[in-house]
């Protein structure tokens, strides 16, 4: 995977004479390097600081998040322009906080990397800007880093690491794929959403239901007091024999359901009450989860690999890990997920996919300052 192109196409195509200089770095100049990430591709500004380490992973040595909940919850999801504005207020700041943290100076930072895709494109362009201006400034190299590649890679920075190969379940609020990954830079799409992702069918039945924003961990912690039992509702393909996957039947289906019990209870659906409300949310989130481990093991018995990487926002889920973690037991597979607090988007992910394709040669920064974004990105479009 390796950035191709001719002059004035920016990072999908950097300038052959500002690359020679890393082309042509000695292995143990990668070594003790330091590498700033940015994160700013929806409603998190993050910000991290990682060392690479001789034949070891980088090691994280700060980070720092801000999340945008509460000036999105008045509107009830992400407002786009007021996520690029609030990044640019918080970016700084978060990066000074890093590197006192970190008791590392500015100058001494080798590469700067940010998120280059998917995201909002908005709010994209704040990390990318701030990090090529920070580069030119210091005359040092940049990279643009894939934000699923940096959840992908995000169990890495966990107390139990995995070892390649591994299948990654990536489940986060806009994707839900399974992934064969052979080594850093070296993936293969086993099976994807054909509709909704498990986050969206999370956030769009929280909001159904009333729950507010952001839905999906609303929906959680209220499923915890219902009965996942109560009602039937569908798992899309679950025995279609493929890692596909579909929720956007399933997230209509809860409606329904939903409207019926609000008709006998002569109310809204948000006004049922708590209970009635809980064993939805059981019910909804049953499914869900029954869909993501089941294609989860498949994919495990097609490959024949052992070990599995969980990944994304939604790899939070309590009733997630607990099932995914029995079943894998039982087949006698290991499961890797991130640190709870580094499930959503973050900048220690985007600094640690950085410092690790550097590592292994799957990727070559530059000091051409001409930056772009991708706002839709595949990352099985990766090179």
């Amino acid at each position: 995977m390796v950035y191709r192109g001719g002059p004035g196409v920016g990072l999908a195509g950097f300038c052959q004479r500002s690359l020679l200089a890393f082309l042509y770095t000695p292995a143990s100049m990668l070594e003790n390097m330091f590498v700033l990430g940015f994160e700013s591709s929806c409603d998190e500004t993050g910000v991290a600081l990682v060392q690479t380490r001789a034949n070891g992973v980088p090691v994280l040595l700060g980070h720092a998040l801000y999340s945008q909940i509460e000036m999105h919850q008045a509107y009830g999801g992400v407002v786009p322009e007021l996520a690029s504005r609030d990044h640019i207020r918080r970016v700084l700041p978060l990066t000074q906080q890093v590197l006192s943290e970190s008791a590392c100076d500015l100058a001494r930072v080798d590469v700067l990397a940010f998120t280059r895709g998917p995201g909002l494109a908005g709010a994209l362009l704040v990390g990318a800007g701030v990090a090529c201006a920070m580069a030119a400034a210091m005359d040092k190299p940049v990279l643009g880093v894939h934000h699923l590649e940096g959840h992908l890679l995000s169990p890495f920075l966990s107390a139990d690491p995995p070892e390649f190969p591994f299948v990654a379940l990536l489940v986060s609020g806009g994707h839900t794929q399974l992934m064969r990954v052979d080594a850093v830079g070296r993936y293969v799409l086993l099976g994807e959403t054909i509709d909704d992702a498990a986050g969206e069918a999370f956030d769009k039945t929280a909001k159904l239901l009333g729950l507010g924003y952001p839905g999906g961990p609303a929906l959680s912690r209220l499923a915890e007091q219902g009965n996942p039992s109560v009602y039937k509702l569908p798992r899309p393909l679950l025995n279609s024999g493929n890692l596909d996957f579909s929720f956007a039947g399933l997230k209509t289906a809860v409606m329904v359901q939903a409207r019926k019990v609000a008709l006998l209870h002569a109310c809204a659906v948000e006004a049922l009450p708590t209970p009635v409300l809980a064993d939805l949310a059981a019910s909804t989130q049953a499914a869900i989860v029954e869909v993501l481990v089941k294609k989860a093991l498949l994919a495990l018995g097609q490959t024949g690999l052992r070990r599995l990487v969980v990944a994304g926002g939604v790899g939070a889920n309590r009733s997630l890990r607990q099932q995914l973690g029995t079943a894998c037991v039982r087949h006698g597979t290991r499961v890797h997920y991130p640190e709870l607090h580094l499930c959503t988007d973050n900048g220690a992910m985007i600094a640690m996919a950085a410092a690790m394709r550097l590592q292994c040669g799957a990727s070559r920064t530059s000091k051409s300052y001409a930056f772009d974004i991708k706002p839709r990105w595949g990352l099985d479009s990766l090179e």
